[in-house]
């Protein structure tokens, strides 16, 4: 039936998942969940906002999940914006922000989904290679461009840029919007949140799914300029006014303000990063340092990464594997519990040694 599809729609190659298998039960370090559970207090509002009043439309403005993260972030209600998922936070922004005369210009080992949303918008862009080490060089961004966007730490290297660098971006750049996605920032980079107030051109992109534990609830926010703001609220509402469900606004209301549960799971994630990391160095690894819930390891010398993942696999341990230019040499392995990461080890020490 693709007679019927659009000449945009036969043009597209969609982002492609992390797998979700369900012929097994797979020990789960290929999309960075997190491996702990929503706190008690979270769970018990989505429940308690999902009896009768189901009936009735959400609030479309979701105020109160505005006000906690305003407060939260010490910021203005009016420089937040929610919907659902970041990556439907990301699709407005492109729309908004990110659609212009000139290239938008984003790292061409980055999330995937950017260049997936150039096709679907008809955004012209450029892919602006790392350095050799991995790294956003800021001297190989162009003046001229209609946009500057990369996540902070990268994925999926996992490495993170300092507040100093990105204001160098900010400073350098103060006709173009600068979109900071951080996705992973609660995993040991500094949120560039602190700076929207004195940077007119920023937007910061955040996501519950990761250090919020609610990947399934899918809700998504950004903080920036109220005039930014403004921008993604008028593609929002022209495109679906009710993003978040009542259970979502609930759960993660309830996430913001339960800092206790925020603070204890991040930082038993960051010790178990450290412990993985030693363990793979120790089995020959090359790790690249990570600031994120996941780490980017080259195999030993003499093992092909898409050998490693599917052996891996076999063995009931989901791992990514990228097929594509100059990283098809590594895996990206999601943090899990202490006891997933030891289950891993021993499970490349049996493959390797």
């Amino acid at each position: 039936m693709s007679q019927f599809w659009s000449d945009r729609i036969h043009q597209l190659t969609p982002y492609t998942p992390g797998e979700q298998p369900k012929d097994v039960q797979y020990i789960k370090l290929n999309t960075n969940e997190n491996p702990y559970p929503p706190s008690e207090a979270v769970q018990q509002a989505i429940i308690a906002a999902s009896g009768d009043d189901l009936r009735l439309y959400s609030d479309p403005s979701a105020t109160d999940l505005k006000s906690a993260i305003a407060e939260f972030y010490s910021v203005d209600i009016t420089n937040v914006f929610v919907s659902n998922s970041s990556d439907e936070v990301l699709a407005h922004t492109f729309v908004a922000l990110l659609k212009h005369d000139a290239p938008l210009l984003f790292p061409d080992i980055s999330y995937s989904f950017y260049p997936v949303y150039c096709k679907l918008f008809d955004i012209e862009s450029m892919q602006i290679p790392l350095t050799d080490n991995f790294e956003i060089d800021i001297k190989d961004y162009p003046k001229e461009n209609g946009g500057i966007i990369f996540p902070n730490p990268n994925a999926p290297t996992g490495k993170a840029l300092s507040l100093e660098v990105i204001e160098q971006f900010l400073q350098a750049h103060p006709n173009s919007v600068i979109v900071i996605d951080e996705a992973y920032v609660d995993f040991g980079a500094d949120s560039a949140i602190s700076l929207i107030n004195q940077y007119d051109n920023l937007l910061v992109v955040q996501t519950f799914s990761k250090s919020r534990s609610l990947a399934g609830l899918r809700v998504g926010f950004a903080v920036g300029n109220s005039a930014l703001i403004e921008g993604l609220e008028r593609v929002k509402n022209s495109f679906h006014p009710y993003a978040l469900a009542r259970n979502a606004i609930a759960g993660a209301t309830a996430s913001i303000k339960d800092v206790a549960n925020f603070d204890k799971n991040r930082q038993k994630i960051i010790a178990t990063r450290e412990k993985a990391t030693t363990a793979l160095e120790a089995l020959g690894f090359e790790v690249i340092p990570s600031s994120a819930n996941f780490v980017f390891a080259k195999p030993p010398q003499g093992f092909e990464a898409e050998s490693l993942y599917l052996q891996l696999k076999n063995k009931g341990i989901l791992v990514r594997y990228f097929n594509a230019p100059r990283i098809d040499g590594y895996l990206r392995i999601t943090i899990g519990t202490d006891d997933e990461m030891s289950s891993l080890s021993r499970a490349l020490k049996e493959i390797i040694t």
